[in-house]
Formats: structure tokens, C-alpha cells, sequence
């Protein structure tokens, strides 16, 4: 028995000296009953169901992202990942250290909302729209097969990717493992991760060819791994998804994302619209009314056309995006499965705006306003301001999002100011003040 002891501890020894992509040694049969035992490929961990290797998997010297990396491994056996996939895609993952740079200055989210609109609705991509309206040949079947507008479809291909000229060249493994490592995204990136491996095990694309943005979206629609496995579309017929080399499949698989996300054929995104001098803000992004009922608060289209039949009857939501001063919109239903493609007002506003542009339309009736960028710090002290003066507005990030803009229309209303959600310099100020913070 203590020679069987023995001869176990150094199969054992062996095998934790291993690579990650070596074999364990084969068992040897011991000279006495009990019958054999076999070394075990993965030693169990200390949580019942999940494997580990045999080593972590990757030993890039980061101690959070190895340790991060060894855990994985156990949740993505039990995803049904292949260890020899696991093994061989995961061998010397090292973090990507643009990642986490990049992930806290997105600039949907930090910039002003006018600026990245201006940039976004520029000559260039409305020239480039309106000329590939009849160049690409698939527009006209994709158009017909979804019910997305071809305007909509190509703004969104400017928006990602410069109309297929820049997908972006990292890693999708790598981006997803660095910022699964880093935590605040954790249970999204490895579901991502998780993804991404399944489209290397079925044989769709290579590991070489999963390249994309630093946040794992590929293609010239940049589509994440999960969307590529629920709704990519053969767009050109050759029996395969590629997003990355055929204009046909990237813009099929936006149009079937956007109709899978309940796009209604025939209605609009939205309308600018006029609102009366007494108008409450507080409204925006609040109540889903009809036209006409926004008609009866003083609310009217800004070009002054009639609503179309189709656009009367659908709820709509008004949005100030750059508070009093700025365009007022009504949002229709059409507008919210934009953000599907990407959860964010300003990415849904330009990719509409440009739309528009490109079937003909002109400029906003009300220019945008000259906006001052708020720093992280000061956009992270007003939400702790608001916090404490008793209006929640959520995790403190520096996100100002809907939770954010919401807990400021209440402070405002709550003030005697005008109520439109639109942090500004001067709001900052004000928070500061009273909340006494800094």
C-alpha cells in the first residue's frame, strides 16, 4: 500500500509539471490489489462540478488574471467548451492592457452628446451612403427579407466601421479574457468569451480571423460573438456567416439583429419636434404617448409635415438629450431597437440622424448647442451629490445614464429649475453646493 502511495505521488508531481497542452503520463498498474487507479487529468477543485487543469492555463505573471483565467476554465468545461480547445486558445493569455484604457473613455458615454453627433453626421458618410443606396447590389433583397430601411442599415455600417475599412484589429479572445479579468463586466464578457470559443469549435472562422474592437465586436458590422451565433445571416448565398469579408452578410445580419429585435417595417425612428416656452421637462424620457396626445401637452413636428399613418398610432417618448437649450425629440418604438445594436441615446440618435440624411433629409430645425465635456470627476461628484441629497441615481461611474438623468430631472423639478436631466457645468456647481462635496 505505501509503495502504491508512493508510486501515485509521483504521477501526481508529474503531472503539475505538465503545459497546459501536454498529456498526462499514462497510468502505470500498481503490483497489488486493489486494482489500479488512474492519475486524474484534472484534479477536482474545491467546488463541486467544475474542472480546472492541471496548471492555470495561462501564466501571463498578472496574478488577477491568472487566477481569473484558472477559474474560468472549470465554467467553460461546464459550458461545453472542449478542454483541448480550452488548452490551446488559452496557452500564454497574457490581459490586453488597452482594453481597460479604453473601456473607461467610450465615447458614446463621455462625450457630449452633440459632439460625437457631429462627428458621426458628416458629408463624407452621407455622400458614402447616398452613393451605395444603389451601389451595393444585396441592399434591395435585404431590405425587402428584414423591413429595415437601407438608410438604417448603412448608417449603422459608417458607425462601425468606416463602411467595412476599419474592423479593428484585436483579439477577440484576448479583449474578452482582459476585461472578464478586470470585473466590472465579468458575467458579460466570459458569456462573450464563451461565445467566441464555440465559433472557433464549429468551424465558422479561425481564431486569427476573431478580430474586432477592443471590445470584442467583429466585423464590418461588429457584431459580439453571442449576436454572431443568434443572428448572423448568409447574406450573398455561398452557405457561410462572414461578416468580416462580404458587405451582403454584415449588412443581412444588421438587418436581421434589428428584426429580431422587433423592428416595425413602414414607421419611422423619431422626429425632432417644437415644445411650448412653458413645456415641463421633467416629461423627457418619461411617459410613451401618441402623437397626438403629445400634440394636446403643445408638442409638434419641427418641419411642420403631418405624422405619416403608420408613425400616429405608435407610442412615443420625448427626449431633450441636450437639455432645454438643445433639440427636442420624440422617440418612436423603431428608435429603441437601434439601441439594441448598441445601448446608448447618442449611438441611436446618430445612427437615425444619418439615416435621414442619406434618404434626402436636411439638418435639425434647432442646432445642437455649444456643450462644455464634464470630467469624469465632476460627472462622478454630482451623482454622489445627488445621492446624498436623497436622489439616487445608482453606482457613482461617471456614466451618465438614464438612472443619472432621472435622479437629476427629480432634484431640478424638486429645485425650481427647469427639469430636463442635462448635467451641465452650472448643475455641477449646484450639486456641489448644496450637498456640500467636492
Amino acid at each position: 500500500m505505501l509503495r502504491h502511495r508512493r508510486l501515485m505521488l509521483a504521477l501526481l508531481l508529474l503531472a503539475g509539471c505538465a503545459s497546459p497542452t501536454a498529456k498526462p503520463p499514462p497510468p502505470r498498474p500498481a503490483p497489488l490489489p486493489p486494482p489500479p487507479v488512474e492519475a486524474p487529468a484534472t484534479p477536482p477543485t474545491s467546488e463541486p462540478g467544475t474542472i480546472s487543469p492541471v496548471r492555470p492555463p495561462t501564466a501571463s505573471g498578472d496574478m488577477i488574471f491568472d487566477a481569473w483565467a484558472a477559474d474560468f476554465y472549470g465554467r467553460a468545461v461546464k459550458a461545453g467548451i472542449s478542454p483541448a480547445l480550452l488548452d490551446r486558445e488559452m496557452a500564454g493569455l497574457t490581459p490586453d492592457p488597452r482594453v481597460a484604457t479604453r473601456d473607461s473613455r467610450q465615447p458614446e458615454f463621455s462625450q457630449p452628446i452633440s459632439v460625437y453627433i457631429k462627428a458621426a453626421v458628416t458629408e463624407g458618410p452621407i455622400a458614402t451612403g447616398q452613393n451605395d443606396r444603389t451601389a451595393v447590389p444585396a441592399l434591395a433583397a435585404i431590405e425587402q427579407r428584414f423591413g429595415v430601411p437601407r438608410e438604417i442599415l448603412l448608417a449603422i455600417w459608417s458607425r462601425e466601421s468606416a463602411f467595412g475599412a476599419i474592423q479593428g484589429d484585436f483579439d477577440v479572445i484576448r479583449s474578452m479574457a482582459s476585461l472578464a479579468a478586470q470585473g466590472r463586466r465579468r458575467d458579460w464578457a466570459e458569456g462573450e468569451l464563451i461565445a467566441a470559443l464555440r465559433i472557433i469549435a464549429s468551424g465558422e472562422a479561425t481564431r486569427a480571423q476573431l478580430k474586432g474592437s477592443w471590445a470584442g465586436a467583429m466585423g464590418q458590422t461588429q457584431f459580439t460573438p453571442s449576436s454572431y451565433l443568434a443572428t448572423a445571416v448568409d447574406g450573398d448565398g455561398d452557405g457561410r456567416r462572414d461578416i468580416w469579408g462580404s458587405s451582403a452578410d454584415a449588412l443581412a445580419s444588421a438587418a436581421s439583429l434589428l428584426s429580431k429585435g422587433g423592428w416595425t417595417p413602414g414607421q419611422g425612428w423619431a422626429r425632432e419636434v417644437t415644445v411650448p416656452a412653458d413645456f415641463d421637462f421633467s416629461l423627457s424620457e418619461g411617459p410613451k404617448l401618441t402623437p397626438q396626445e403629445w400634440a394636446d401637452k403643445g408638442v409638434t413636428r419641427a418641419d411642420g409635415l403631418p405624422w405619416s399613418d403608420a408613425d400616429k398610432a405608435a407610442p412615443a417618448q420625448l427626449l431633450a438629450p441636450a437639455g432645454a437649450s438643445g433639440p427636442v425629440f420624440l422617440l418612436l418604438p423603431n428608435h429603441f431597437v437601434i439601441r439594441k445594436y448598441n445601448n446608448s441615446v447618442a449611438y441611436a440618435l446618430a445612427v437615425g440622424l444619418l439615416a435621414d440624411r442619406i434618404a434626402g433629409g436636411g439638418p435639425l430645425v434647432k442646432p445642437w448647442p455649444a456643450e462644455t465635456p464634464l470630467s469624469l470627476a465632476d460627472r462622478m461628484t454630482a451623482q454622489r451629490a445627488l445621492a446624498a441629497l436623497g436622489f439616487t441615481p445608482g453606482t457613482p461611474d461617471g456614466v451618465v445614464g438614464m438612472g443619472t438623468r432621472t435622479a437629476l430631472r427629480a432634484w431640478q423639478k424638486a429645485r425650481g429649475l427647469t427639469a430636463d436631466g442635462y448635467l451641465s457645468p452650472v448643475m455641477v456647481d449646484k450639486l456641489k453646493t448644496e450637498a456640500g462635496v467636492s
